[in-house]
């Protein structure tokens, strides 16, 4: 019997809730805040340091390429030290590279900054999937993801009208000292009030570069990831930063009614989050895969997105709040690898996929800044209608393949079924 399955027979649900899924959910929020929070602060940065929309990209999207890097460092860790010891380490972390940004003087001190931040950070969704997977039971982990995931969504809404709110009262600067302390301050709680391991409990082994290609290399695993992680790349990069720059050059709204539409847009993530799981159970019991309840929601993702490429003018306010809403289904990927591989390679699992989602995220938010590029900008630092068309037909002639190969399979698995059923008739 392992370590978290003799503790979670002596703890309660609401024990396991304070203690486990709590402490490291709120590291959860604080990533997720610090992802988007460039959204509302991007006016402020390109004002202070005079940014175009390359590096204004780059600047933001430093974040995920560090994020991406220690997702397999991080990944072993977790698998040999755990989540405790691994999130007190990364969180602290996290706190430097806050306070970084926040005494950053140029755009390159504010890039090492943000990439900091990335590092220290780039634990805390995994960090979270690990302790929880081995305190719940399989058939749970949908629903409990999606209730992380919406954990995610409330940090994200926080990075808009909050963060807007807080901006009236001091500058992005002190903004950032006081997200360093919180950042040190979650890791100190999870340190102090998640249960340690059992004394007993065996170390897991030490992992191979084997036994990461051996992630890869697993069929379920990569059916899932060439459906999903491709829109799950571009919902990360462009919610974090280009919905409201579009909001803002296309739409034409102001700052104050951006961040709203943005607040509105990452509390539809709690909610979509959370529809998600329960849809995902729900179907479930009526037989119906996890991967074709994402087919479905992949295909409507796109649609919202065809909506931004034709650039339907009465429709963009709720495009920009249906784009997280119903992007927010790309999550369930987690959960669905989660289900999918052996409990001693779920850290690795999921620093795999977090790997794949947050190189292509930087390479989304990064590359979108330099699509804008070849157009020039107005007065106000603003791009045409055009560009941001031209970039988002880019984004979806990406992501229709994975999802014509995910129908096409979905369509020949009956035949094959059939097929085998008739020759194994005939040789009866």
């Amino acid at each position: 019997m392992t370590g978290c399955a003799q503790h979670s027979q002596r703890l309660s649900g609401l024990a396991v809730f304070f203690s486990v899924f709590l402490p490291f959910a709120l590291g959860h929020y604080l990533s997720s805040l610090l992802r988007t929070v460039n959204a509302v602060l991007a006016p402020n940065l390109v004002q202070s340091l005079s940014l175009s929309s390359g590096q204004l990209g780059l600047l933001t999207s430093a974040f995920f390429f560090s994020f991406a890097l220690v997702q397999l460092p991080v990944g072993i860790a977790l698998d040999r030290y755990g989540p405790r010891k691994v999130q007190l380490v990364l969180m602290l972390l996290a706190g430097a590279g806050a306070l970084m940004f926040a005494h950053g003087d140029s755009f390159a001190e504010l890039v090492l900054a943000r990439a900091v931040i990335g590092f220290g950070l780039g634990g805390c969704f995994m960090s979270a999937v690990k302790s929880i997977s081995g305190w719940i039971a399989p058939e749970r982990l949908p629903s409990v993801h999606g209730y992380l995931i919406a954990v995610g969504g409330l940090g994200a809404a926080s990075a808009t009208l909050p963060v807007r709110l807080a901006l009236q009262f001091t500058d992005w600067r002190g903004l950032f000292t006081m997200l360093g302390a919180l950042a040190a301050c979650i890791g100190l709680l999870i340190w102090l009030v998640t249960p340690r391991p059992a004394a007993s409990a065996p170390k897991a082994p030490a992992p191979t570069v084997q036994s990461i290609l051996d992630v890869y290399r697993d069929p379920a695993f990569r059916k899932t990831i060439s459906l999903m992680v491709v829109p799950h790349m571009v919902f990360f990069g462009i919610q974090g930063l280009w919905m409201g720059r579009w909001l803002s050059d296309v739409a034409h709204f102001s700052d104050a009614a951006v961040a709203y539409l943005l607040y509105l847009s990452m509390a539809a993530v709690i909610f979509g989050a959370i529809a998600v799981g329960m849809l995902t159970e729900w179907a479930g019991r009526r037989g119906v895969v996890p991967l074709d309840v994402a087919a479905v929601g992949i295909g409507l993702f796109l649609l919202v997105q065809v909506g931004i490429v034709l650039n339907f003018k009465p429709g963009f306010q709720t495009l920009s709040v249906m784009f997280t809403l119903v992007g927010t289904i790309t999550g369930i990927e987690y959960a669905i690898v989660a289900r999918s591989m052996p409990p001693s390679l779920t850290g690795r699992a999921a620093t795999c996929l977090n790997l794949l989602i947050f190189i292509g995220a930087f390479l989304v938010q990064a590359g979108f800044g330099q699509v804008l590029g070849w157009w020039n900008a107005n007065v106000l630092h603003q791009y045409p209608a055009m560009a941001y068309q031209t970039a988002f037909g880019i984004l979806v002639l990406l992501q229709l393949p994975g999802l014509v190969l995910y129908v096409w399979r979905r369509g020949r698995a009956p035949a094959a079924a059939g097929m085998q059923e008739r020759r194994e008739g005939a040789v009866a």
